[in-house]
C-alpha cells in the first residue's frame, strides 16, 4: 500500500506545483474555455443568421417574427454573456442569461428527448454553477438566525452541483466497446469523476480528466478536418466546443477547489 501512496503524494505535489505557477492565469483561461460553447453559437448565430431563422420557423411553424426573435434573443443573450463573463461585469446576471439560454435551446431543439443532448446540456449549467460560485464572495447562511457552519454557504453547494452535473458529461463518453483502450478509458474516467462528485483529490482529479478529455476531444471531434459543406462538421464542431466548456469547469474546480461540501474539506476537520 505504502508504493501507491508514494506515486499519488508525488503526483499530488507536481500537480500543486503546476496549479501554484499558473494560479493567476489559470480563472482567466478556465473562464475563457467555460465561455467558449456559448460565444461559438453566437457567433455562429449571426454567420447562419437566415439558416436558423428557417430553421425554426420550419420546426416549429412559429411564423418569421418568433422565429427572429428566438435567433436575436440567442445572439444577443450569448454574446452579452460571455463578454460579461469575461470582463466579471455582473457575473450573476451574465450565469442567469446564459442558464437562461441552455433551457430555451434545450426545449426549441427538443433535445429533451435525445438523452445524450441532455446530459451534455446538463454538465453545461454545471460548468456555469461553478462560475456563478466564484462570483459569488462570503455568502450568508442559508437560514436567517442560525449559525452557519462551513457547508450552509449557497456558494458550497453551487460547486457541489456543479461537481456532480459535470460527471454526465462523462456518461456521454463511456461507450460499451469490447476494446482494451476503451475499457481502460471508461474505467479511469468512471473513477476520477466519481473522485470529483465526491470532492476526494479534487484538484489531481480534475486536472487528469482535463488532460484526458482534452485528448479525446482532440481526437473525437476534430471538425476542422471535415469539409465545410458536410453537416457532420457542425456536429464535431458543436462537440468540441460543449466539451470545451466542461475542460472550463474542470479548471475551475481547480482553480477554485471542492469547497466546503467535500470529502477534501471534511478530511481537514478528521
Amino acid at each position: 500500500m505504502n508504493i501507491p501512496n508514494q506515486y499519488i503524494e508525488k503526483t499530488e505535489e507536481v500537480a500543486d506545483q503546476v496549479i501554484r505557477k499558473g494560479k493567476h492565469i489559470l480563472p482567466h483561461v478556465a473562464r475563457l474555455c467555460l465561455i467558449a460553447t456559448f460565444l461559438e453559437d453566437g457567433i455562429r448565430m449571426w454567420v447562419q443568421w437566415n439558416e436558423q431563422r428557417e430553421y425554426m420557423d420550419m420546426n416549429w411553424g412559429c411564423g418569421k417574427f418568433l422565429a427572429t426573435l428566438f435567433v436575436l434573443v440567442n445572439l444577443i443573450g450569448q454574446i452579452g454573456g460571455c463578454v460579461m463573463v469575461l470582463g466579471r461585469l455582473r457575473v450573476s446576471i451574465a450565469c442567469w442569461m446564459l442558464f437562461s439560454i441552455v433551457v430555451l435551446q434545450t426545449i426549441a431543439y427538443s433535445v429533451l428527448w435525445d438523452i445524450q443532448f441532455l446530459l451534455r446540456n446538463l454538465a453545461l449549467i454545471g460548468a456555469l454553477l461553478l462560475v456563478l460560485a466564484e462570483s459569488r464572495g462570503e455568502a450568508r447562511s442559508l437560514f436567517a438566525g442560525v449559525p452557519s457552519l462551513g457547508e450552509n454557504k449557497p456558494k458550497n453547494f453551487m460547486q457541489l452541483a456543479g461537481r456532480v452535473l459535470l460527471a454526465f458529461m462523462f456518461i456521454t463518453l463511456i461507450r460499451f466497446e469490447l476494446s482494451f483502450l476503451q475499457i481502460v478509458q471508461d474505467i479511469v474516467g468512471s473513477i476520477l469523476m466519481v473522485l470529483v462528485t465526491v470532492g476526494y483529490k479534487t484538484k489531481l482529479s480534475a486536472l487528469i480528466l482535463v488532460a484526458l478529455l482534452t485528448v479525446l476531444n482532440l481526437y473525437h471531434n476534430a471538425w476542422w478536418t471535415i469539409p465545410a459543406y458536410k453537416p457532420l462538421r457542425d456536429f464535431l464542431k458543436y462537440d468540441f466546443f460543449q466539451t470545451l466548456s466542461v475542460i472550463g469547469g474542470l479548471l475551475m474546480i481547480v482553480s477554485l477547489g471542492p469547497g466546503g461540501v467535500s470529502m477534501d474539506e471534511h478530511k481537514k476537520k478528521w
